[in-house]
């Protein structure tokens, strides 16, 4: 049984790999988990720092511009005891829809009852955002929004925008940093 699974090694080519020996292995393989958990604890502990389900998004069309332009990575926040004002870029999600929006509020609506509502547009949109709002929605709530831009870096999302529109890019740059990280050795 060995020898087959030694010789389907060789075949996928990953006879290197069996000759480090089980325990080499079993740490290259402990080393990747502990990176993966250590990327989802960093990712967990920001999702607490700055109060929403998504710290970082990509700017995904061109409706910002110029503000922000397709690729560009954007730090948000979403403390809740912060009021939302004209002219601020949030970034909210409609029911319906599972990619968020960025766009900047252009009018805030305060109903009898005291509930703050908000109407949103794209800066390099010629028209607000109604179109976009689900079926009778005319205007978000609070609910809606996942959080507030605080800062960007210019076309750094441009990689998960070519993984997004080019799947096997994705799975083979998956597959690479993988082999890497299985084929590291230490002198």
């Amino acid at each position: 049984m060995a020898t087959l699974f030694q010789r389907i090694m060789e075949t996928v080519g990953l006879g290197d790999l069996m000759r480090l020996g089980f325990r080499r292995v079993l740490y290259q393989i402990l080393c990747l988990v502990m990176v993966v958990s250590t990327a989802l604890m960093i990712w967990k502990s920001l999702i607490v720092i700055t109060c929403t389900e998504s710290p970082i998004v990509v700017v995904l069309s061109g409706s910002m511009e110029p503000a922000f332009y397709r690729g560009d990575l954007l730090m948000l926040n979403n403390y809740q005891e912060e009021p939302i004002r004209v002219g601020e870029i949030v970034v909210f999600k409609i029911r319906g829809r599972e990619i968020p929006i960025v766009h900047r509020v252009l009018r805030i609506h305060e109903d009898k009852n005291g509930t703050i509502k908000f109407l949103t547009k794209g800066d390099n949109n010629s028209v607000d955002d109604r179109g976009l709002y689900a079926d009778g929605q005319f205007w978000l709530e609070r609910k809606d929004v996942i959080g507030r831009a605080r800062g960007f870096l210019p076309y750094v999302g441009m990689v998960t925008i070519a993984m997004n529109d080019y799947p096997k890019l994705k799975y083979f740059m998956l597959a690479l940093l993988g082999f890497f990280v299985l084929e590291n050795r230490e002198n």
